[in-house]
């Protein structure tokens, strides 16, 4: 019942926030503030893989309704009206048949006796429900968690563009420094050209970082749904606010995989696969036994015998009965549907089994990859204060005459790289620990 809860209240966060849908296609929301949350909402209204699992759970709405027909009663009226040539109407002497007829009538017809079809349906009704449920989760669950992810590729790639212009300034810095120096006569001019080449070097790394930057940005917005104005060519005007900041994150293992084995909606639309397969084989071994129904009706035709034969004289009654039905031979049709009823029904179960194994597999990989980044950042924690104090002692070395130019780009090239294996770090934290939530099962849903 929880769950069922859960997802529908997914539906209806995603029918909530249609309202903005407007708001969010309007060149004005490409400069508003950004967050993360903002981000995923606006994925729950646009994004078109969420809004085809949403027609689909609709229509599944209707698949319920078709299967739930069975076990209901049948309510049917019908009518005719009919006018003959006169030469083709039979006499009976001095009593002749109205060259006009019509009729009309209404039944109400109920199956109390399918074999077992009518309990199995109502069975299938609600696990074929409770199975789009877990379709439409899933696929929201995979949406939010590429959102996510691309939200962090775009911080990442920020990052990296600030890294490299600090970068490039740093060079540039360095030659300016070295071009006073060779002007005043203290420095050859090699030490001119090479800092100039590192500058020269530099520069096309910023430049792929800003590439990246705008491919990261195009990613976002489409995994978003949201379409990009014509007027805009290649930087989209994003104002992201939240960060790579990361926070401990502790979890075990095997609860972690049991967890998963408990929560993940890919295994419950297995399940009830496996439920509907069973039902499938109650539907096809129906065919061996008998069906009963009872019918009631009442009609109207105008006479046909009873003076006076006349159009409005009409003749009326009810009538009820039952009807037996049942195939005592069908040239092993219905052998042949339990059969593959059957099969099918063990398929689905090592569909199932096969699923929760590849389910596991992927939580251990997941964790592998969290508790990898994990400590990837913890030892990135004094790295960057070490390689800013390695900079700063360079430059104090090469003021006194101790030390060298290649000494200072070395240091800055060292700082650039702590500085960028830090933010990786950051961005690979985070996205490990969203892939490890979304492995276990844990609701990716924005916070309210």
């Amino acid at each position: 019942m929880k769950k069922l809860i859960l997802a529908w209240s997914l539906f209806a966060a995603a029918q909530i926030f249609t309202a903005r849908a407007t708001e969010t296609n309007s060149a004005a929301w490409l400069t508003r503030p950004l967050s993360l949350a903002d981000a995923l909402n606006t994925a729950l209204v646009q994004n078109a893989t969420i809004l085809e699992a949403k027609n689909d759970l609709e229509a599944s709405h209707g698949l319920v309704v078709q299967t739930r027909a069975v076990a209901l009663p049948q309510l049917t009226a019908s009518g005719q009206y009919k006018i003959t040539d006169a030469n083709y109407v039979e006499n009976f002497g001095a009593l002749a048949q109205p060259d006009q007829n019509w009729n009309s009538g209404i039944q109400i017809s109920q199956s109390i006796y399918m074999g077992g079809r009518m309990v199995a349906a109502i069975r299938a009704a609600d696990a074929t429900k409770q199975q789009a449920l877990a379709v439409y989760r899933t696929a929201v669950a995979d949406v939010l968690l590429k959102v996510r992810l691309a939200y962090y590729d775009v911080l990442l790639a920020e990052q990296q563009v600030s890294v490299r212009e600090a970068s490039v300034k740093l060079l540039e810095k360095e030659r300016d420094d070295q071009q006073h120096r060779f002007d005043a006569g203290t420095v050859p001019h090699f030490n001119v050209l090479r800092a100039e080449v590192s500058v020269a070097n530099e520069r096309p790394t910023l430049i792929a970082a800003r590439n990246a930057l705008r491919i990261a940005k195009n990613n976002l917005v489409n995994d978003m749904g949201y379409d990009l104005p014509r007027e805009i060519w290649e930087d989209i005007p994003l104002n992201l606010t939240d960060t790579l900041a990361t926070a401990p994150w502790q979890i075990n293992l095997p609860e972690a995989i049991q967890q998963a084995l408990t929560r993940r909606t890919e295994l419950t639309a297995l399940k009830k696969n496996v439920d509907l397969q069973q039902l499938n084989i109650v539907n096809a071994k129906s065919g061996y036994k008998p069906s009963v129904n009872v019918f009631a009706g009442y009609g109207w035709h105008n006479a046909q015998f009873t003076p006076p034969i006349e159009l409005d004289h009409d003749i009326r009654g009810w009538n009820a009965g039952a009807q037996l039905n049942w195939n005592i031979f069908d040239g092993l049709l219905t052998h042949g549907k339990v059969l593959q009823a059957k099969a099918l029904y063990e398929k689905s179960k090592t569909e199932l089994t096969d699923e929760s194994r590849q389910i596991e597999l992927g939580v251990r990989t997941a964790y592998s990859e969290f508790v990898q980044a994990r400590e990837t950042l913890e030892s990135q924690g004094k790295v960057l204060e070490l390689a800013e104090e390695s900079l700063r002692e360079a430059n104090a070395r090469t003021d006194a005459g101790t030390g060298t130019q290649l000494d200072v780009l070395n240091a800055e090239t060292s700082l650039t790289q702590s500085r960028t294996t830090q933010i990786t770090a950051q961005h690979d934290y985070l996205a490990a620990r969203a892939k490890l939530e979304r492995a276990i099962g844990s609701d990716l849903a924005p916070v309210k």
